[in-house]
């Protein structure tokens, strides 16, 4: 895929997101408010995506290690 196909790929699928969101209909400091608010939302879905994946597999990990380890210790201990 070349550079100009990419281009007006993105620009089609800018146009189609204008169309769905109506945003083609508002005037520019509009479009600025509305564009500020979607990207600042977005970049917030993200982050706290981020944070919280991050937060659960840590858990989840800590959680699977001590299962583990714990299982073998109990077996040493009741072979003593």
């Amino acid at each position: 895929m070349d550079l100009k196909s990419t281009k007006n790929f993105v620009f089609w699928l800018f146009c189609q997101f204008e169309l769905i969101t109506c945003s083609y209909l508002m005037e520019p400091w509009e479009k600025v408010l509305f564009y500020s608010f979607n990207i600042s939302m977005v970049g917030m879905l993200f982050y706290t995506t981020y944070v919280c994946i991050a937060a659960h597999v840590s858990t989840a990990l800590q959680i699977l290690w001590n299962l583990l380890g714990n299982q073998q210790e109990n077996a040493v201990s009741i072979v003593k």
